[in-house]
């Protein structure tokens, strides 16, 4: 039966589109006509009670009707645009509940740092090479830059003698593809006056020989140590972030995604979203700021958002990084005997105060927490919240809660927690293997949550991952690796599953299930068009699958082909 339209009425972004239109009798009055009909599609809807559709009808930027070809044929006039969608598939546009586009500004070569993902560095001597160019063309004395290098492909960590290699008239520092481990030349550590005698900073540590020396390789707080006591990298101006930020926005579009959390920022980037939507690309964002004072003037200013963005979380972290093994965990590490990862510098009682003076303020939390250990903190902080001060629905998050054991999803569970998990095991599924086979089977546990009911958010955490759902998705279903091999095979879900993640379940953990997250009657129009069914393909081929049409608001944001 179709589902007719609860007569929602809302004002949409303007976007300059280009419809293929096509002529259709007027088949109803006017004023209860469709401003779009999609016909002959695969409608994968994510509404358990009409999981399938073969067509849709948007007016006024929300879906009016879902149903049958037949059906929907009824919502065409005269002035409605019509897709033909030929059997392609369509699934309710993408949510990417928690990444850093800050991270990741595409400025000028003058400014960036040189790529090292194993895409452009196999060995550690093309890493020294590609960075021996970018110090030839850098000032003395100012930093040379490189980012998102993996230690598992290039078989270790670069130290101190590595990069002297690279100049010993720059300071040199490079960035671990997890953001949470640093590598120095000594320059940089002579800045830093970090020598043998230097103790590790709490929440933070030194890798060192075997004489106790530092080796150039610092991680959590000890990178930070180091950088800041380095020159001023140069700034982009306000044009280049803009301008890098509206093609970051064009990419996500490109890739299905209609939404995003961003995942700790401040109200100055959020005036920058701000604009890149006005010029046209009009992503809708779930901002977590790192500051609760900000989000409090900005509820006192009545300053929350709206369905285009929108304010209510604060972002914090409460532990270190799975990929960076840095996580703290009860049990050692499988390659480290000795070794449990850092402490959070955070105390247990500073944590509850945290967490319960955002709680109390009526707002969500969205904890960054990876180990085990770590976990429980944060769920007894929040425990400790709930008991002070009894809320329903909350919905307070553990970003990525990548180590768990059966106990703690059942406090996750029995505290209405939401969480966010990693979905990067292609990329990153090497890294898991310091942490043994045992634990494994319960490291992002997709699955595992889902059989508990407790929700569960899609997110890339880009740029730590690729930003593309489809790749998200076929690494939720295989768990396996660009290499071929399979990590914590317990954890797969079907693809009907991690579709449903994508987009209801991390519309669920922003408070917008209402509001989006399925193609059902109501909700924003906001949908892709896939050249191939997730549900049907080679699980191993999802990745493959184009994005064809990326609309927003019943608008087109991308179209394959257009440029």
């Amino acid at each position: 039966m179709i589902r007719l339209s609860r007569g929602y009425l809302i004002s949409c972004c303007p976007v300059v589109v280009g419809l293929v239109l096509a002529s259709a009798p007027m088949a109803r009055a006017e004023n209860s006509t469709a401003d779009l009909v999609v016909l002959h599609a695969n409608v994968i809807t994510v509404d358990k009670d009409h999981p399938r559709a073969e067509a849709l009808a948007v007016r006024d930027g929300r879906f009016t009707a879902v149903g049958t070809l037949d059906e929907i044929q009824e919502w065409i006039g005269e002035k409605t645009q019509v897709i033909d969608a030929r059997g392609k598939t369509i699934t309710p546009g993408f949510n990417d509940a928690h990444l850093h586009p800050g991270a990741i500004y595409p400025v000028t070569s003058r400014l960036g740092p040189v790529d090292l993902r194993p895409s452009h560095v196999r060995t550690m001597d093309d890493l020294i090479r590609a960075l021996k160019q970018k110090a030839r063309i850098t000032p003395k004395g100012q930093w040379v830059r490189g980012s998102r290098y993996e230690d598992t492909k290039l078989g270790r960590h670069p130290t101190r003698w590595d990069l002297d290699k690279v100049s010993t008239e720059h300071p040199v520092r490079l960035s671990h593809s997890s953001g949470h481990v640093s590598a120095f030349n000594s320059l940089a550590l002579e800045m830093a006056k970090v020598d043998k005698s230097t103790p590790d900073p709490p929440g933070g540590s030194f890798d060192r020989d075997a004489h106790g020396v530092p080796n150039g390789v610092c991680r959590e707080r000890a990178g930070s140590m180091v950088r800041r006591a380095g020159p001023s990298s140069p700034k982009p101006t306000r044009d280049e972030i803009l301008a890098g930020m509206r093609r970051q926005f064009e990419a996500y579009a490109s890739k299905g995604i209609t939404s995003i959390g961003v995942a700790g920022t401040s109200l100055s980037s959020v005036r920058l979203y701000k604009q890149v939507q006005a010029s046209g690309v009009p992503l809708r964002i779930y901002v977590m700021l790192r500051s609760l004072t900000e989000l409090k003037r900005q509820r006192e200013s009545h300053r929350l958002g709206d369905e285009w963005l929108k304010l209510g979380c604060v972002k914090i972290f409460h532990g270190n990084s799975l990929s960076g093994q840095t996580c703290w965990l009860y049990e050692p590490y499988a390659n480290r005997p000795d070794y449990y990862g850092i402490k959070p510098a955070r105390s247990q009682r500073s944590l509850n105060q945290r967490i319960l003076d955002i709680h109390e303020a009526g707002f969500q939390v969205a904890v960054h927490s990876n180990g085990d250990r770590e976990i429980d903190m944060v769920l007894d902080a929040i425990e400790k919240a709930l008991e002070k001060s009894p809320r329903d629905n909350h919905r307070h998050r553990i970003e990525h809660c990548s180590v768990v054991n059966p106990r703690i999803l059942e406090r996750i569970k029995r505290l209405g927690v939401v969480v966010a998990p990693h979905s990067y095991v292609y990329e990153h599924g090497d890294k898991m293997e310091a942490y043994g086979a045992d634990r494994c089977d319960m490291m992002h546990p997709n699955r595992s949550a889902l059989e508990l009911s407790i929700p569960v958010a899609g997110t890339s955490d880009s740029p730590v991952s690729e930003a593309c759902p489809l790749l998200r998705i076929q690494s939720m279903v295989t768990r396996r690796t660009a290499a071929g091999k399979v990590y914590g095979a317990r954890q797969k879900v079907t693809p009907e599953q991690a579709i449903s993640i994508w987009t209801l379940g991390s519309a669920y953990a922003s408070f917008d299930e209402d509001e989006k997250g399925s193609i059902e009657v109501g909700k924003l129009a906001d949908f892709v068009v896939l050249s191939a069914d997730p549900t049907q393909v080679a699980p191993e081929t999802i990745k493959t699958i184009q994005v064809e049409k990326t609309l927003i608001g019943g608008k087109v944001v991308f179209e394959r082909g257009s440029k």
